[in-house]
C-alpha cells in the first residue's frame, strides 16, 4: 500500500468535498431509477456496502450540520430515510417528556 493510498483511507472533516463528490457520483447512477425512494435506497445500500463507517458518519454529520449543501436530493433522501442502517443516530424531533 502506498502512502498516497493509505492517506485516502483516513477521512477528516477537510475531506468533506471529496465525500460530497463521491456521494453525488453514486447518486448520478441511481437517479435513473424512476421511483425516487428506490433510488435513495440504492444510494444508501451502496454507502453501507462500500463506504467505511467513518466516511458514513462524516457525511451524516455534514448533512446535519450544513443541511446537506451541495448534496443531490437523492443523497439527502438516502441519508434521511436510511440513517439508522448507515450507522447514524436517530434524529428524535419529538418533544422530550420530563
Amino acid at each position: 500500500m502506498t502512502i498516497e493510498h493509505k492517506q485516502c483511507l483516513s477521512f477528516s472533516p477537510m475531506d468533506i468535498p471529496h465525500l460530497i463528490k463521491m456521494a453525488n457520483d453514486i447518486a448520478s447512477f441511481f437517479e435513473a431509477e424512476p421511483d425516487v425512494s428506490k433510488g435513495a435506497k440504492g444510494v444508501a445500500q451502496h454507502l453501507k456496502n462500500f463506504w467505511d463507517p467513518r466516511m458514513r458518519r462524516e457525511i451524516l454529520a455534514y448533512a446535519d450540520e450544513q443541511q446537506g449543501v451541495g448534496l443531490k436530493r437523492i443523497v439527502l433522501e438516502a441519508l434521511r430515510n436510511h440513517r439508522l442502517e448507515l450507522g447514524g443516530k436517530s434524529l428524535d424531533t419529538s418533544p422530550s417528556q420530563s
